[in-house]
């Protein structure tokens, strides 16, 4: 069965499923001893399950007609016993849901020939650019032996195994595809340029590239330059006591965390050290990731074996961490898993290259003269800044300096910005002279009037020094009781005492 056709089952399963789930609302009792038919409807649900891991087997073993008929058969069981489930009172379709949930995560990492073998061309988990089956879009990464297992492997665990598909991961899935989508799709993005740097690094700890992929797209968006408010800097915003502590110096006026390849090096070290000490948990790792290693330790010291989600743990977290850590797994579902909610990534050509300037240019001013080239709308700043962090874009490099940009963009280079209208065009924008407004005056406090004389007033009901202060420029409650040697500021109704008259 082609990989596309078990995907549609699954989905259709899955709307199957939910729609039971609103069907079945009227037909459930208060919870204890299930009946027969309940029961039997339960066994076909296991008896489904098995029977898709079996095909799985199958089709490890090459024997892909055999996978292929096995796993059809287990999905037709398993959707006619979830109808029957919202029929059926006292049937729970939530179970039915949960093992749907389990089934669809057993794409990952699963299949090493067979159906999977097409679906892994062309997407993150092959090392394929995506749409561009078998290629490999950065040197060097392409053709690794079980890819796919490379990735999604952590600590000889499954990736799935560790997700846990509740309430926070799938509203943190939603909130990629809706409102953040955007953001997602240009982290993916820069990403894909930046992979030859990064993904080597998490390769050599044998950490799965959907767990980096997940991390920096929460992190920064594949912004190399990113600062927080906080001091967090670089595409894994690393705050700098945690990024000496991992060789992430500054060297040479340049802040190390700002190096992709040194941060991607780093973020492996410390996800690696901090899974040893969370024995494997990877949701207490992220959290101590974003929320400080020092805490997380205590609190998992107070609670040995409990889940991130368990309310003594998670109650005690910040909003920030209760919402970062579901954020990093869904992103990171998202890169191995992008056909299963409806989203395709965009395809990006990341095989590195280099230029040497053929005339002096600043990064500035070669995003202007590339333009929107190779089908880039957004320009190529981001990119330049990317693959070149030590170098400002503003500051004009001399003639011979080597540049890293996409493999793409050395004919872009050569017929747009070493000679022609276009670099002159990019220059004479850098070179303009910005106009500097003269800073405004010094605003001179008008100097307080002095008094000039004084005048005779007689205090009248309901005056205090302070009313009456009030009602002279030049004076205060003080200099009114040393004119009249009052003491203690007490005033009698027709006494007569003097005023500062003002110039």
């Amino acid at each position: 069965m082609p990989s596309a056709v078990v995907l549609s089952r699954l989905t259709l399963l899955s709307l199957a499923l939910l729609a039971g789930c609103a069907s079945g609302g009227g037909n459930t009792r208060p919870a204890g001893k299930a009946t027969p038919a309940v029961n039997a409807l339960y066994d076909r649900m296991n008896q489904a399950s098995k029977g898709y891991e079996a095909s799985i087997d199958q089709a490890r073993r090459g024997d892909t007609p055999a996978a292929d008929k096995s796993r059809g058969a287990a999905l037709d069981q398993l959707k006619d016993a979830s109808a029957r489930c919202g029929l059926t009172p006292g049937c729970d379709p939530q179970r039915f849901i949960s093992v749907f949930d389990r089934l669809l995560r057993l794409k990952d990492g699963s299949f090493i020939e067979g159906e999977d073998s097409d679906d892994m061309a062309g997407t993150p988990e092959s090392g394929a650019a995506p749409g561009d089956a078998g290629a490999s879009p950065v040197a060097g990464i392409g053709a690794l032996p079980q890819a796919q297992r490379s990735v999604t492997m952590l600590r000889g665990h499954q990736f799935s195994d560790l997700m846990v598909m509740n309430g926070p991961v799938k509203a943190a899935l939603e909130m990629w595809l809706t409102q953040l989508r955007p953001n997602l799709m240009d982290a993916y993005v820069n990403y894909q340029f930046m992979r030859y740097r990064m993904w080597p690094e998490y390769r050599q700890a044998d950490l799965p590239e959907a767990l980096l992929f997940g991390i920096m797209a929460k992190e920064s968006g594949g912004k190399v330059h990113a600062v927080s408010r906080s001091g967090a800097s670089g595409p894994l915003q690393f705050m700098y006591a945690t990024g000496l502590r991992f060789g992430l110096s500054n060297t040479d006026g340049f802040d190390q965390r700002f190096d992709p390849s040194l941060a991607a090096r780093a973020n492996a070290q410390y996800i690696d050290e901090q899974l040893e000490v969370f024995n494997n948990n990877l949701e207490l790792t992220l959290a101590a990731y974003n929320g400080g290693e020092g805490r997380m330790r205590r609190m998992a010291a107070a609670n040995p074996g409990v889940s991130f989600y368990d309310p003594q743990i998670y109650n005690q977290m910040s909003p920030e961490t209760r919402d970062y850590v579901p954020m990093v797994l869904a992103a990171a579902w998202l890169f191995l898993h992008p056909d299963s909610y409806h989203l395709k990534w965009p395809k990006v050509d990341g095989e590195p290259g280099a230029i040497v300037l053929k005339r002096p240019a600043s990064l500035s001013e070669l995003t202007v003269c590339m333009g929107s080239a190779e089908g880039m709308t957004d320009g190529w700043f981001r990119t330049l800044r990317n693959l070149n962090p030590r170098l400002d874009p503003m500051i004009v490099q001399s003639v011979g300096t080597r540049l890293d940009v996409p493999k793409q963009l050395e004919k872009v280079y050569a017929s747009s910005c070493a000679d022609g209208p276009w670099p002159i065009l990019a220059n004479d924008l850098h070179s303009a002279v910005r106009l500097v407004a003269p800073p405004p005056p010094p605003v001179s406090s008008p100097a307080p009037a002095k008094p000039q004389g004084a005048k005779s007033y007689t205090v009248k009901r309901g005056d205090t020094l302070v009313s009456i202060a009030r009602k002279s420029d030049c004076a205060d409650v003080e200099d009114l009781a040393r004119m009249n040697g009052l003491k203690g500021h007490n005033l009698k109704v027709g006494q007569s005492i003097r005023i500062p008259v003002c110039r």
